[in-house]
C-alpha cells in the first residue's frame, strides 16, 4: 500500500444486465472522485470495456449535478453495458487502452464476470514495472448470487417488483381461476424467485404450509432444489382440487436432480447463448413448457382440462422505475465506498454490503478482495428454503426490509 495516490485519470464502467438503481452507482462513483486531487479527469466508458479498447468513451468530470442526480433516478446502464467475459488476451488490451488515456483508477459496476475482470486487469497492469492501476469492483446484480455479500445492489429494487407483480397477479387469478405459472429470473441462485413470497399477507401462505393459505402463490420452486415434473404436476393437482386456483413461481434456472435445466426435458430445439449456455432470460420456453405439462394431465370436475396461463417476467425484473429506498441508497453508497478504497491507498477491491444483527435493519459497507468475490456464485441457504416448493420464514424476514413498504390491496 502507498501513501501517495497516482495523479491520473479514472474511468468508470456498466457491465452485465442493467439494473433499476446501476446509475445511482454510476453517480455516487462520479460525485466521490470529484473531491479527489489526485484524479484530474473523469471518464465513462460506452458499453463497458468493449467501448473502452474501442476509444468509445464520455467525459464526465464537468457534468452538471443536475443532470447526474436525473440520472440516478433513472433505471438502466445510462453509459451502455456489455456481456463481454474477457479473458487475459482481452484484459491486456484493457490496460492498454488505461495507458493510452493516462488512468490510473478503475472502476467497474457488474456482477462476478466484472469482479473477474478487475482481477485480470489488476493483475496484469501491476505487473508491468512502471505503470500501476488501481481497480475496483462495484457490485450489482439482481441475481443476489454475490458471495460474502447479504445482498447486492439492483436485488432489492428487482425483488419489489416480483412482490408487487405477484400480488397484484393473485388477485388477477382468485377473480378468473385456473393454474397460473410466473417465471422469475435466476440461473442459479432462487433470492429472486423466493421474493414472490412477499406477496402474501404477512408474508407468509398459512401455518399448516404453502398449501393451506388461499392468496398466492401458491408453490415456489427454486433452481437450489431439484424439480420432478409429476411431483410438480402433484403439487398443482393438490392445490387446485382445494381452491379451484394455484398460482405458482419459478425461477427460470429449475433443475433436474442430475443438475440439468429442467425445460430441456420439456422443450426441444432451445437456443443457446455465446458462451454455451441455453437461453433462459427472456425466452418463454419454460413458461410454455409447464403450462402444456399441466394441460396435458390434470383436469377438472367435469373431465375438461384446467384453464393454465403462464407468463415470464423476462427483462422487465431488471429496470422497473418503482426502486427500493434502500437499494437506491445502497447502490450509491457502495460506489463511494470503492472510491475511498482508493483514496485510502488500496491496490483493488469489491465492496460487500453486511447487515447488522437485530430486529431493526441496518447494513455496512466493507473492503473485500477480488479473488474472493471473482467467479464464485452464491445460493440462498438451507435455511432460506422450506420444503420442495416454498421459502422459509427466515427468508422472508430477512427479504422484507429489502423492498421498502408495499402496496396495500383489499379482498372481500
Amino acid at each position: 500500500m502507498q501513501s501517495v495516490l497516482p495523479k491520473g485519470n479514472a474511468i468508470i464502467g456498466q457491465s452485465g444486465g442493467p439494473t433499476a438503481v446501476i446509475n445511482q452507482s454510476l453517480v455516487g462513483a462520479v460525485l466521490a472522485l470529484r473531491g479527489v486531487t489526485a484524479v484530474k479527469k473523469i471518464i465513462g466508458m460506452r458499453h463497458g470495456v468493449s467501448g473502452l479498447v474501442a476509444d468509445q468513451l464520455v467525459d464526465l468530470t464537468r457534468t452538471p449535478l443536475k443532470q447526474l442526480e436525473a440520472l440516478a433516478r433513472t433505471p438502466a446502464a445510462a453509459l451502455g453495458s456489455s456481456r463481454d467475459k474477457p479473458d487475459p488476451e482481452y484484459c491486456a488490451r484493457i490496460v492498454q487502452a488505461c495507458r493510452r488515456n493516462n488512468v490510473r483508477y478503475f472502476f467497474y459496476i457488474g456482477g462476478n464476470d466484472s469482479s473477474d475482470t478487475c482481477r485480470i486487469v489488476n493483475e496484469i497492469a501491476n505487473a508491468q514495472e512502471f505503470y500501476q492501476l488501481r481497480c475496483f469492483h462495484i457490485p450489482k446484480t439482481i441475481d443476489n448470487d454475490l458471495v460474502l455479500s447479504d445482498h447486492t445492489p439492483g436485488f432489492p429494487s428487482a425483488a419489489r417488483f416480483i412482490a408487487t407483480a405477484f400480488a397484484a397477479d393473485a388477485l388477477d387469478n382468485a377473480s378468473l381461476p385456473g393454474v397460473k405459472i410466473n417465471v422469475v429470473m435466476g440461473r442459479h441462485a432462487g433470492f429472486l424467485t423466493g421474493a414472490a413470497a412477499l406477496a402474501r399477507p404477512a408474508g407468509r401462505a398459512g401455518k399448516d404450509g404453502p398449501a393451506s393459505g388461499d392468496h398466492g402463490p401458491h408453490l415456489i420452486y427454486l433452481p437450489e432444489v431439484p424439480l420432478d415434473p409429476q411431483r410438480f404436476l402433484s403439487d398443482v393437482e393438490r392445490v387446485y382440487a382445494r381452491l379451484g386456483r394455484c398460482q405458482v413461481a419459478v425461477s427460470e434456472g429449475v433443475q433436474t436432480e442430475g443438475g440439468q435445466p429442467i425445460v430441456t426435458t420439456l422443450a426441444k430445439g432451445l437456443d443457446r447463448d455465446a458462451h454455451g449456455n441455453v437461453q433462459l432470460s427472456g425466452v418463454g420456453a419454460l413458461g410454455d413448457a409447464l403450462a402444456d405439462h399441466v394441460k396435458k394431465h390434470l383436469k377438472n370436475a367435469g373431465g375438461k382440462p384446467v384453464r393454465v396461463r403462464a407468463d415470464t417476467f423476462g427483462y422487465l425484473q431488471r429496470c422497473w422505475p418503482d426502486v427500493s429506498p434502500i437499494d437506491a441508497r445502497e447502490a450509491r453508497g457502495a460506489a463511494r465506498f470503492a472510491v475511498r478504497m482508493a483514496v485510502k491507498g488500496e491496490l483493488s477491491g469489491s465492496v460487500a454490503i453486511t447487515r447488522a444483527p437485530g430486529r431493526v435493519y441496518k447494513a455496512a459497507f466493507k473492503a473485500v478482495a477480488l479473488a474472493d468475490v471473482a467467479g464464485k456464485t452464491r445460493r440462498m441457504p438451507p435455511e432460506f428454503i422450506q420444503g420442495h416448493c416454498d421459502v422459509s420464514e427466515a427468508f422472508v424476514k430477512w427479504c422484507r426490509p429489502l423492498v421498502g413498504k408495499l402496496p396495500e390491496m383489499a379482498r372481500l
